[in-house]
């Protein structure tokens, strides 16, 4: 058991008879009535993001979950495939798992949480910045940086990604997966 005070983004916790992770939270102590957390909660079994209120010191039931070292190794028609770092056992996901699916790169360490009590994947957790190669982009004019202009550029994986003006063909940058953005150009 734990109280609305333990809540962290992450966290996952039982509620309504499902198991639901934090998404996002918020105390509040209003200037009449007692405090309270506004959340946002995300169904691990169907995705659904739901909003809630608790009363501030409810107890809640945590979930055992386990986050797990995996690394990305293929797609076909069933989903997609891991592999474990430790022991090299290959498994299974449902795309329907995987938030930001679509930056999945071969290679890539990701986590997959499961649930601690009946051993099923409850999610896969990817990294939040991936680094992937421009494949097209138009180029640049000269002396245009006067505002922080973008241009739209193709990355490996097929995503249209808005990059600065000094961007080109064959750089790699380093992409927010949570929201499609440019970070930054890396270094080869």
């Amino acid at each position: 058991m734990a109280s609305t005070a333990d809540f962290r983004n992450g966290l996952v916790i039982e509620y309504n008879n499902d198991l639901y992770s934090i998404v996002q939270f918020q105390h509040v102590k209003p200037g009449k009535g007692p405090a309270f957390v506004r959340t946002k909660l995300k169904n691990l079994k169907n995705g659904r993001v739901i909003d809630n209120t608790f009363s501030a010191g409810t107890k809640v039931n945590l979930a055992r979950v386990e986050r797990r070292p995996y690394q990305y190794l293929y797609k076909d028609d069933m989903g997609y495939y891991f592999m474990h770092l430790e022991t090299f056992e290959q498994i299974h996901v449902d795309e329907s798992l995987i938030d930001y699916a679509v930056f999945l790169k071969e290679g890539l360490n990701v986590e997959v949480v499961v649930h601690a009590d009946t051993e099923t994947i409850l999610t896969v957790d990817i990294p939040q910045f991936v680094v992937l190669e421009v494949t097209y982009s138009e180029p640049g004019l000269r002396g245009d940086t006067a505002t922080n202009t973008l241009k739209p550029a193709t990355v490996e994986n097929g995503e249209i990604i808005m990059v600065p003006l000094f961007v080109n063909t064959g750089d790699k940058i380093r992409i927010d997966t949570h929201d499609k953005s440019y970070v930054e150009r890396v270094k080869s």
